[in-house]
């Protein structure tokens, strides 16, 4: 039931919250040094200086305060993995700023979204799906299941998608 997916998932996102933030900050302050792919973007997280919310997740994932599985950092963005894959390629990319969802984007973020979306393509490319196609996906609000309220772009692929995606 959505009552028990919704109770798992705020089970799990403490628990990733809580686990080992000294040794993940630790782990992050020795691997400031990011290696770059051809691209020239960085497979590892780089210093930045953006707004973040203490208590927010993925702003802690961003900064080093709590474990992720990073797959593409950049200036503007970070992509790990997603710790409940919806298919055999879930990745998500999120600003390091701090953005609410989707609905707070104003024109001022169209520099971050475009990241994101070259991001997403890069992570498509790392992963192996962008020749058989990959499903880019933001959720809004409580009624589309958003669980960490951080603008958040899933790239989903590896598998033939359906539609309706809902």
């Amino acid at each position: 039931s959505l009552a028990c997916w919704r109770s798992h998932r705020s089970r799990v996102r403490e628990r990733a919250a809580s686990s080992t933030l000294a040794s993940a900050v630790q782990r992050a302050r020795s691997f400031r040094k990011a290696s770059t792919s051809s691209t020239g973007m960085s497979s590892t997280w780089a210093d930045a200086s953006f707004e973040t919310m203490a208590d927010c997740l993925f702003c802690k994932m961003v900064s080093g305060q709590a474990d992720a599985d990073v797959v593409v950092s950049t200036e503007r963005t970070y992509a790990f993995r997603d710790i409940n894959p919806a298919a055999p390629v879930h990745v998500l990319v999120v600003p390091r700023q701090h953005i609410a969802d989707a609905g707070e984007v104003g024109a001022d973020h169209g520099d971050v979204l475009a990241e994101m979306m070259t991001t997403a393509q890069e992570v498509a490319r790392r992963e192996g799906v962008s020749e058989g196609g990959y499903r880019l996906v933001m959720n809004v609000g409580e009624d589309a299941l958003n669980s960490v309220g951080h603008l958040h772009l899933h790239v989903l692929g590896g598998r033939r998608m359906g539609w309706p995606p809902g």
